[in-house]
This record gives structure tokens, sequence and C-alpha cells, in this order.
């Protein structure tokens, strides 16, 4: 379930983020296969493993807020819409992570045109799949935690500010 104090929610934040950067040197690894295509597939298979085991860690999984009574419900899809994050409380879904790609596309475009460049570009091609990846991966850590601190903060009858996010 949610954090029960700003500290846990800190330690949650901190164990995703280690969990962004293994999958990010994954998804840096595949980049380094000649082979076209191997890397987006790979950041898919990443994406799709890590964005639900993010909510899970947060207490925001689908099957976690169905449990919820629809009052509780319907004020945490509020905050989820407030913080803009279509990958919060939902199934993850190819197509989403398509979407989610599609944002960072023209890292993506340029990592495939400069992977047949002869040793640099590989070089290149999986440091752009790495802050790709991370740029993606602790954003949707930055929108869990301030979902799930707008609920802690709700149920301690406190307001928070938003922050900015950190990547």
């Amino acid at each position: 379930m949610i954090a029960d104090s700003i500290d846990e929610l800190e330690k949650i934040k901190k164990e995703c983020r280690k969990m962004v950067t293994k999958r990010a040197a994954a998804s840096g690894g595949a980049a380094l296969v000649p082979f076209p295509g191997t890397d987006i597939f790979a950041d898919v298979s990443l994406l799709l493993q890590l964005l639900p085991a993010i909510n899970k860690k947060f207490g925001l999984s689908e099957e976690q807020l169905a449990g919820l009574d629809s009052e509780k419900k319907s004020y945490i899809y509020g905050i989820i819409t407030s913080v803009g994050s279509k990958m919060i409380g939902r199934i993850i879904t190819k197509e989403i992570v398509l979407q989610v790609l599609k944002k960072v596309g023209i890292r993506l475009a340029t990592r495939q045109a400069i992977k047949f460049v002869p040793f640099i570009g590989q070089g290149l091609a999986a440091t752009l799949s790495f802050t790709a990846m991370k740029y993606v991966g602790n954003s949707h850590v930055h929108d869990c935690y301030e979902v799930a601190k707008g609920i802690l903060l709700a149920n301690s009858g406190l307001r928070g500010t938003k922050t900015e996010p950190t990547v």
C-alpha cells in the first residue's frame, strides 16, 4: 500500500531509481547489438516490466487501487490526473509504452541512425539509449512519488507543494 511517511516515500523513490538505473544500463547494452530494431524491442520489454514495478512499489498499481472504495479511488485518480500521468493505476500495455517512447523519439531515431557509424556510433547509441530509458523511468518515479505524497499529505491533513523532477 501507500507509504505511511515522507521518509518511507523517499526510501521507495531511492529503490525505484536504482531499478531505473539497472534497466537503463540493460537498455544501453541492448543498443550495442548491431541488428536493427533489437534495441527498440528491448526498451519496450524493459518498460513493460519496469513501469508496473514502480507503480507497485508506490502502492499505485491497478490491482492495488482496485481494492479501494470508490470514494478513495476517485480521489486518487484525481491526483493522478493532476500530475498528468497516463501510466499510474493502469495496466501498462505495449501501446502505452510505445506512446512514451515516441515522446523521446528524437533520441531513438538518432540512436538508430548513428548505430551504423563504425565504433563510435554504437557507443553513442548505447549512451542515448541509457539516457532515454533513465529519463522515462525517473519521470515515472517522480510522478508516482508526487501522487503518493499527495495522498499521504491529504490523509494527514497537510498540504504539500509540487516539486520539480530531478532526473
